[in-house]
């Protein structure tokens, strides 16, 4: 396969739309560094909801520059408390320049044992690598992606219900699509991936052939 200097993919999804099983599965298949830029916010959130005395932008930049890829695997991280405060916490404009210089750094200097790297987020196609190979927007109908996360979410939490996932869902939408400062959105040359009735497998293939496509060109 002929690969170029260095692959960049760039995907942005709205929540539990499967943007994380398929960057994952490319980067794999690729050999790519992959990051979940909702993991810092969700990170961060999470500081600040359990070290509420110590959150400060200054602690915060610390924090990144100590940051671990371990530290993005907590399984706190996941819960519908953390995931609302990330959303609130990335309208936050040093918080998102800390955040995004970070993310830069990852998308064009990974690790020399990689061929590129591959992000997934809400503004990566257009703000934090808008040169990038590849660009993807990954989505899904609202109930099944609410199902998703419910089930996720379920394993961590008895008491959950799916009506409370369907309307944190919506709330989010509503967040991360309307936020002035980077907002969700489309940009002209992603590519539309819809999961809604994709397998996981089905849809990594569909990425795969895309990619395929280009990089033996």
């Amino acid at each position: 396969m002929k690969l170029m200097n260095k692959i960049k993919v760039a995907i942005d999804s709205p929540a539990a739309a499967g943007a994380g099983t398929q960057a994952k599965l490319i980067s794999k298949q690729f050999n790519l560094f992959y990051l979940d830029t909702g993991k810092i916010y969700r990170l961060i959130a999470n500081i600040k909801l359990s070290q509420e005395k110590k959150y400060s932008h200054s602690f915060i930049k610390k924090k990144m520059q100590n940051l671990s890829m371990k530290d993005l695997k907590d399984k706190k991280l996941l819960s519908d408390e953390v995931g609302m405060m990330a959303s609130v916490i990335s309208k936050d404009k040093k918080i998102r320049q800390l955040v995004h210089a970070f993310q830069i750094k990852s998308a064009y200097h990974p690790p020399k044992k990689y061929n590129g790297s591959c992000l997934d987020g809400r503004d990566i196609t257009y703000k934090i690598i808008p040169d990038a190979d590849f660009k993807f927007f990954i989505t899904a109908n609202t109930k099944v992606r609410a199902l998703r996360r419910y089930k996720e979410l379920k394993g961590l939490n008895n008491k959950i219900s799916f009506n409370d996932v369907l309307k944190s869902i919506k709330k989010r939408d509503k967040s991360d699509y309307n936020r002035k400062i980077s907002p969700l959105k489309k940009t002209r040359d992603s590519i539309l991936i819809n999961t809604s009735n994709l397998t996981k497998r089905s849809c990594f293939l569909k990425i795969k052939k895309i990619m395929d496509r280009k990089l033996k060109a």
